[in-house]
């Protein structure tokens, strides 16, 4: 029988197909798309296949017009997974098929697809990014005793550096935006919008928790946590460097490993990070375990993979000049800026 894509699936069909598939993640949820529209204004684009009345296949798309980088489409920006979920390869490529049609029909030079599988072998691929996951056992001790050392020792120096930490929801965005945004200009990247960061939390209430690590009151260091079925992620987490001797990630980490445990959670995710960098490092040894990514690419109108990130080394000197800049200007600038970059 025929597949027909759709574009006006509703939320509790397409949740329904979602959440009863393997291999979903917590970011195929019909509700990112308004979280990602009322956040950044980009055009959702939520496609659906069908074969006798059923869901077969869907794969969330944002239409990107950017500034910066003109016309594109990713699925899905700003977070770490997304791409296509089917039933089987011919629902996948139909599904393909159709976001590179929305793609031509909106002028668009490339389609993005960030998928933890070889899903399209015919299409360019970049593999410049690695998930980087930990099983958990089933209580805290065990999970104490199973990471470095050198882990622990951190965290103990952090419990005697009269440092604390608080678990809550939307009421703690605050605090942690005022650690997030110090920390990306610290590394010279423009920082997203404490909007998005609401809109995560409001949408998600149930999905969602935000941890601060404080010294006497103070927040310096803190992370928002995503849970989906077994499965806890941290997608968004930052520091204070000028309390970095007290070592308060470590104290945040294991505090999320505590909660998470808990919660019965039986896989830690770490969020993705490039082989090699210091953050790479730091999520290694706690015992996470790299698992590559696979970034697929119709190139509709660019003549290569793009590089759309900011490392990409032309920005090296834009990276160097953000890093000198107030914090009240990074953070009314650099909403702006970072929409465009998925």
């Amino acid at each position: 029988m025929a597949i027909s894509i759709r574009t006006d699936v509703g939320r509790e069909d397409w949740n329904a197909y979602v959440d009863a598939h393997p291999a979903a993640s917590a970011y195929h949820a019909w509700q990112w798309r308004d979280v990602f529209a009322r956040a950044f204004g980009h055009e959702p684009v939520w496609l659906a296949a069908e074969r006798a009345g059923r869901i077969r296949g869907v794969l969330p798309v944002m239409a990107f017009r950017s500034w910066l980088f003109g016309r594109f489409m990713v699925s899905l920006p700003f977070v770490n997974y997304g791409g296509v979920l089917a039933d089987d390869q011919e629902m996948a490529g139909a599904l393909l098929a159709a976001a590179r049609r929305e793609a031509t029909a909106r002028r668009c030079t490339h389609l993005e697809l960030r998928h933890v599988d070889r899903s399209f072998p015919e299409l360019p691929v970049k593999q410049h990014k690695v998930a980087m996951t930990m099983g958990l056992p089933e209580s805290a001790d065990a999970a104490w005793n199973a990471i470095d050392r050198k882990a622990r020792n951190q965290v103990r120096k952090a419990q005697k550096s009269n440092l604390d930490v608080v678990w809550g929801g939307a009421e703690l965005i605050p605090a942690f935006y005022s650690v997030f945004a110090v920390n990306m200009r610290d590394l010279g990247t423009p920082v997203y919008s404490r909007r998005f960061f609401e809109q995560v939390l409001e949408v998600f209430p149930e999905r969602t928790a935000v941890a601060l690590v404080r010294h006497e009151g103070r927040a310096v260091a803190g992370a928002i946590t995503v849970r989906y079925r077994e499965r806890i992620e941290v997608p968004w987490a930052s520091s204070l460097r000028e309390f970095r001797a007290s070592c308060p990630n470590n104290l945040l980490y294991w505090a999320v490993i505590e909660r998470a445990i808990a919660d019965r959670c039986r896989v830690l995710d770490f969020g993705r990070s490039t082989p090699g960098e210091g953050t790479f490092e730091f999520k290694r040894q706690w015992g996470a375990v790299p698992s590559p990514l696979f970034w697929e690419y119709a190139l509709d109108g660019a003549r290569e993979v793009p590089d759309v990130t900011p490392a990409n080394p032309k920005f090296g000197a834009a990276i160097a000049v953000w890093k000198r800049l107030p914090i009240p200007v990074t953070t009314l600038v650099g909403p702006g800026i970072v929409r465009s970059i998925p």
